[in-house]
């Protein structure tokens, strides 16, 4: 009896172990090629007002245009948390031309039109409903990740829709495979990755991204998580293709970037 009643404590103790490091345990088994950095890291633009060692104070800079969206009120999918929208609106207003892979409820489409410069143009892809109910999982693809994409291609009305800045966003319908950048190549000052997340949307993604990217802009992607499902090709092929480029993880976000020199 004694035996027993230890054996269920051990036990219980380990479940509360696990519990409370779950996040540490999943870093350990999931090996992460990427150096994780503060945002002052990524542009000039974050720079903080530094107080004493301990406190930091935002500047005017950091001073942006925000659309506070409750997940389960408002009922809208594939939504990117404040702090990593924020981070996104500060680097749209040194970006005046965008490129974004997902448009989805097109939240993170119009957080980039209201912060960047008057002149700027948004270029924004993804599947309309119709498209989507199309589509034909290949042989290995994650199926979480690829339900995800016919979920987040039902909208027809977006969050920009009949806004003052709709005029600097053109949306077009179609798969991210098909794209054709000949004519955006080396074009654009900001590119948003947040699309398909299977291996071969994420990577197709990605390769033309690389392309299309000028010289000193910048490519933030999306649900670099560890252990998650849905996500884990984006993991993995961040990964691999931080052995190639300078890709960098941000602190205390799921996004990751890189800055082409």
């Amino acid at each position: 009896m004694i035996k027993l009643i230890l054996f269920f404590s051990l036990f219980a103790n380990l479940c509360l172990f696990i519990l409370l490091n779950k996040k540490k345990i999943k870093n350990f088994f999931y090996k992460k090629n990427i150096t994780t950095v503060s945002i002052e890291f990524i542009h000039p633009i974050f720079k903080h007002k530094i107080i004493n060692s301990e406190t930091k104070f935002p500047l005017d800079l950091h001073v942006s245009k925000m659309i506070l969206v409750h997940d389960k009120d408002y009922n809208v999918k594939g939504l990117i948390t404040d702090y990593e929208t924020w981070i996104l609106s500060l680097m749209s207003k040194i970006s005046p031309n965008i490129f974004e892979f997902g448009t989805c409820s097109g939240k993170t489409t119009y957080i980039m039109a209201l912060n960047s410069p008057p002149q700027a143009k948004i270029k924004t892809i993804t599947l309309n409903e119709s498209q989507a109910s199309k589509l034909v999982m290949s042989k290995g693809e994650n199926k979480i990740a690829f339900k995800n994409i016919k979920n987040e291609s039902s909208y027809n009305q977006f969050m920009f829709s009949n806004t003052d800045c709709e005029n600097k966003i053109e949306i077009s319908y179609e798969n991210s495979i098909d794209l054709n950048i000949e004519n955006l190549k080396n074009k654009y000052d900001l590119i948003f990755i947040d699309g398909g997340h299977t291996y071969s949307i994420i990577k197709n993604d990605s390769e033309k991204a690389l392309q299309m990217v000028k010289k000193n802009g910048y490519i933030f992607w999306h649900d670099y998580i560890p252990g998650k499902t849905s996500t884990k090709d984006v993991y993995k092929y961040l990964n691999y293709l931080s052995k190639k480029i300078k890709i960098f993880h941000i602190k205390d976000t799921n996004m990751c970037f890189y800055k082409k020199d």
